[in-house]
């Protein structure tokens, strides 16, 4: 049903949506079962005329039962939802699979820069691809991220993707995702980090390989072109006139 409303574009989007689905429905039980009890009780033991209140102090076994066996169920079932939410928290963020490619990205009051590291495969090198509140990747392809924070805490959220990272000022977080559907998905910062908070966005793009190797191809050349314009020397000498 998730789906429905936000689509599940990551390997790992339907193991998200599986942990929510599962304490939705045991939360919602016991609150279902909570309040009919609560409310046939004030119904039930409501006060009548000529029926005296009865003083209980609790300690009746078969008064105590309606504590005890309801609290037993739900210890069981907080154990099943602890199993459930490790396997998940390791799958996504203790287990990381070899990376087909590795970007960089970086937060900063109020935008999102994303280095891709270009023909060379390494980051921070000529051939970069940089790119301001759009990021581009290939479909089934497992992408690391180094996330780092250039100013005040902010979170790197992909709600297609069920992916949230914070990132802190001074430390470089790594994480994983791997796309499953092509299209264009919303970016955001899911941590209060100033008065442009709310449109510090960006846009994901998740293409084809022949669309991501064309776009590559095409911001590769752009790059190379401004790395040799910026490395180009400078003629400093002016010509003067022949003396006469």
């Amino acid at each position: 049903m998730l789906e429905h409303y936000l689509p599940r574009a990551s390997s790992f989007a339907g193991d998200i949506d599986q942990l929510v689905w599962i304490i939705a429905w045991i939360v919602g039980v016991w609150f279902v079962v909570v309040e009919v009890m609560f409310f046939w009780l004030m119904f039930r033991f409501r006060k009548k005329p000529g029926v005296p209140a009865r003083y209980i102090t609790g300690k009746e076994k078969h008064l105590k039962n309606w504590i005890n066996i309801p609290h037993n169920i739900i210890l069981v079932l907080d154990v099943l939802l602890i199993v459930a939410a490790i396997r998940v928290w390791v799958l996504i963020k203790q287990t990381m699979p070899p990376a087909d490619h590795t970007v960089k990205v970086m937060a900063q009051q109020w935008a999102w820069t994303f280095t891709d590291p270009g023909p060379d495969g390494k980051i921070d090198t000529p051939d970069d691809v940089r790119t301001t509140d759009e990021m581009h990747v290939e479909v089934n392809k497992t992408y690391h991220f180094v996330l780092e924070s250039m100013d005040v805490a902010h979170s790197f959220f992909i709600p297609a993707f069920r992916l949230k990272q914070d990132a802190d000022p001074g430390r470089a977080y790594t994480g994983w995702f791997k796309p499953t559907k092509t299209g264009t998905f919303d970016i955001s910062c899911a941590e209060i980090c100033g008065i442009a908070h709310g449109v510090m966005g960006a846009k994901l793009v998740v293409e084809t390989t022949q669309e991501h190797t064309a776009w590559m191809q095409a911001h590769a050349a752009d790059a190379a072109t401004a790395d040799a314009g910026a490395s180009a020397p400078t003629d400093s000498t002016t010509a003067q006139p022949a003396s006469q």
